[in-house]
């Protein structure tokens, strides 16, 4: 069978699964949030799978078929894979090869040399998804983000758009760099950021090393006010902030930002090239919660960096930061959508 036809009818499969998917699941009505006084737990994803890529031993979780296009969904801080739990099958069921790693400093993923710097710069992370890719022998696929993994995501299609598919990214454009992160913002903004400043002193390194469960917890609440999660659900998670390497990746990440801690000279090159802020030119939607509590730019600020086949949508509901975990059937229909503009 020739490449040309079975990539054909790969398509129309393709095609034809996820419409049974979203006619099973929802993922095609106007509602994007699941409600917690209805939805059971979902069933936790299995991060047994393991791969060595670029500095990292990498946990990660996969479904779907071998076979299909691939997805690589990125989590955020302070958060892991179990909020992808609900999306992953959604898409695994329409077709997609599904992977979600733990991000270094998180689950099961562990930097292969005990010398390696324990760097959290935006770079690193970036470099890492193209690292997994390579191990993983996916040539291009599409990226899905928030928080921190939507930064990483925004990376990959800034500086490797042949990588990048297509992207969903929430809250937008988050590419920056130390000299943006040095210039004072309006009091109300600098007020949101208050973890980062805590962060920026031994005080709050000691702290957030005591209190890792504690202070994510207050976070996801801060973030997302009308999210009514449980202990059960932010249990699946927590665990996840026990890495050895938790502590010093989220410290010097945001320590970094700020420019109070060095990155590495290997990736100079790269801040050099975020540093104007490049566009993103590959097909993207961007998603943003109505109810999100963390700091985060208005749509209308970053739309224009965007100069591929783009949309915005909102998801109301009184979503928060954590959207694919809340609102999981918006997600992955975002994710199926952009595989198609």
């Amino acid at each position: 069978m020739s490449d040309e036809i079975d990539q054909g009818r790969r398509r129309f499969l393709g095609t034809a699964a996820m419409s049974v998917a979203a006619a099973k699941l929802g993922v095609l009505s106007a509602a994007g949030a699941r409600s917690p006084a209805t939805a059971g737990a979902p069933t936790p994803l299995d991060a047994t799978k393991r791969i060595d890529a670029g500095s990292l031993s990498v946990g990660y979780a996969e479904a779907g078929p071998a076979g299909g296009p691939a997805v690589i969904l990125l989590h955020g801080w302070p958060y892991d894979i179990q909020s992808f739990a609900e999306v992953a099958p959604i898409l695994a069921s329409a077709g997609y090869r599904v992977i979600v790693p733990y991000v270094r400093g998180y689950g099961s993923t562990r930097f292969l040399s005990s010398e390696a710097v324990r760097n959290g710069q935006p770079s690193a992370l970036g470099v890492d998804v193209v690292d997994l890719m390579d191990a993983l022998k996916i040539k291009s696929g599409t990226l899905a983000g928030f928080d921190w993994g939507a930064r990483s995501a925004d990376i990959v299609a800034a500086l490797w758009p042949e990588r990048c598919k297509a992207l969903v990214s929430v809250s937008g454009y988050l590419i920056g760099s130390q000299q943006a992160g040095k210039m004072p913002l309006p009091p109300p903004a600098e007020l949101q950021w208050w973890y980062q400043f805590y962060f920026a002193t031994e005080r709050g390194r000691d702290g957030y090393d005591k209190n890792r469960h504690a202070f994510a917890k207050l976070i996801w609440q801060l973030a997302s006010p009308k999210w009514n999660f449980d202990d059960a659900t932010f249990d699946r998670s927590a665990v996840s902030f026990d890495n050895p390497d938790h502590v010093a990746i989220v410290i010097h990440n945001y320590r970094w930002r700020l420019g109070l801690a060095e990155g590495e000279p290997r990736y100079d090159e790269l801040e050099k090239k975020l540093a104007p802020a490049p566009v993103i030119t590959v097909p993207t939607i961007t998603l943003e919660g109505d109810a999100n509590g963390a700091p985060h730019p208005e749509p209308a600020a970053y739309a224009a960096k965007f100069t591929g086949k783009y949309q915005h949508r909102t998801i109301s509901g009184g979503v928060g930061h954590n959207l694919p975990q809340e609102a999981p059937q918006a997600f992955a229909k975002a994710v199926i959508d952009v595989d198609r503009l």
